[in-house]
Order: C-alpha cells, then structure tokens, then sequence
C-alpha cells in the first residue's frame, strides 16, 4: 500500500533486466519504495541492480525467475509475489526488438518476437491486473514504444507486436475503471541502450533516465498514456496522418 504521502512502497519488474526498468526502479527506492521484486529469466544478471537498488535504500530486494515465454507459469510466478506482498507498482519491461531483415529470412523468429512482446505481455497483464483488483489498489506500467503508433518497414514486426501491446494497455486500464487500480502505457521513441547498440538513432532520440523522469511524472500525474521524449506526443499527431506513399518513404530510413 502507499504511503502517507502516496509514495509507492513495493514493486514488481517483470524484465528485471530492462536499462528502462532498472531507471524507474532506482527513482522509485529513492521516493521511499521499501520492497523490489525482480524478475527476470536470467535472475543472475539482476545482481548488480539488487545490490544498487538495496544501497539506495530498498529494505527488501528479491530475485524470481521469469520467462515471457512460460505462459503456463505466469499465474503461478506472479501470484506468488502477490501472496507474499502488497504490490503497489508493477512495470511490465520485458521485450525484444530483433532483426526485420532476419524475420523477413525466418518468420518463425518474428513469430517468437511477437510471442514476447505481445502474448506474454497479454498473459502478465491480465494476471495482475486480477491481483489488483482483489487488492482494490496498484499500478501497471506497460513499456510500449512510438513504434505503435504507425509501424515502420524496416521493423514492423516489432512495431505491429507494440501496437498490440499499446492497444491491449489502453483497453485494460479502461476495463480497471473503479476498481482502484490503473494502467500507464509509455511510449518511448529510440532509446540508447543495449538492445539498441550500434544501430543508428532516430530524431528525438533518449536514455532510460529521461524515460524513468518521464514514468515518475506520470505516476504522479496519475496519467494513462506517457510519452518520452513528451515532443513524439506532437510528432506523431502528424506522422499518423501522413499519406501512406510518404509515410513509406520516411519509414523506409
């Protein structure tokens, strides 16, 4: 439960992982947030993010194995962290972005993407959104991208499986109404991190820092979408639009 001054006390990070996530979590401890749960496939590699997130202030940092693939499991691992916590805030951070050259040669490996990106993060979300509704109370980030908004050439299976995930956030918060619990979609555009490494930036390009302040905002705001930088709010206004004979032009870059 939040505190006195709606601070948020737990938090869950499905993709502990995530530079994004890492960046929420650490603004979050230090807004007073006393428990972390981490969870991610690979548990080993959120040592450096417990550890940090511990020295900044956080009483209890706990790592749980994850998969977005496991659908089977997600009841049974979520639920678990909703048993032993009141969770207040939970980021929905898992997702890959892959290769649109590689997934046009293997539309099994496209077919994986979308599995990841849009039915795990179907399977999460419904899962806590039922965790919060019997707690009456919680959050849920859901990490969407600009991609949503109107899919490029040259990463469309990525953007078509965000556009999914963006549609399933709005409808999900709306179906939330009166229960005390909400969703925040983010909207990211290119962010400079691990997943993005030697590719070439886009206009308004970011770090997770600038998308973590963004999130804090919108948590405080209580906002249902968040866009980061907030200029792709504007910037997309008019890219929806487009014709669709330059929309292919600017996407073809």
């Amino acid at each position: 439960m939040q505190d006195a001054l709606g601070a948020v006390q737990s938090l869950l990070v499905l993709g502990g992982t995530s530079e994004i996530a890492a960046s929420i979590a650490q603004r979050v401890v230090e807004r007073r947030c006393q428990t972390v749960v981490l969870a991610a496939r690979d548990t080993d590699a959120t040592t450096g993010l417990a550890i940090d997130l511990e020295r900044r202030g956080a009483k209890t940092v706990e790592t749980i194995a994850f998969d977005a693939l496991d659908i089977a499991s997600h009841e049974k691992v979520i639920g678990q962290v909703f048993e032993n916590h009141d969770i207040d805030l939970v980021i929905l951070a898992f997702g890959v972005l892959g290769d649109q050259a590689d997934f046009d040669e293997h539309p099994a490996a496209a077919a994986k993407a979308v599995e990841v990106n849009y039915v795990g993060g179907v399977s999460a979300g419904l899962v806590t959104a039922r965790q919060f509704r019997r707690q009456g109370h919680g959050t849920l980030v859901v990490l969407s991208s600009v991609a949503a908004e109107r899919a490029r050439q040259t990463n469309f299976v990525y953007g078509s499986s965000k556009a999914g995930l963006d549609a399933f956030a709005q409808g999900l918060g709306d179906s939330l109404a009166g229960s005390g619990a909400r969703v925040m979609a983010v909207r990211p555009g290119f962010v400079h991190t691990r997943m993005t490494e030697g590719m070439e930036p886009q206009p308004f390009s970011t770090t997770p820092d600038v998308v973590a302040s963004a999130v804090i905002r919108g948590l405080a705001r209580g906002s249902h979408t968040v866009w980061a930088p907030s200029i792709l709010r504007w910037v997309f206004a008019l890219m929806r639009h487009l014709p669709r004979p330059v929309w292919q032009k600017i996407s073809a870059r």
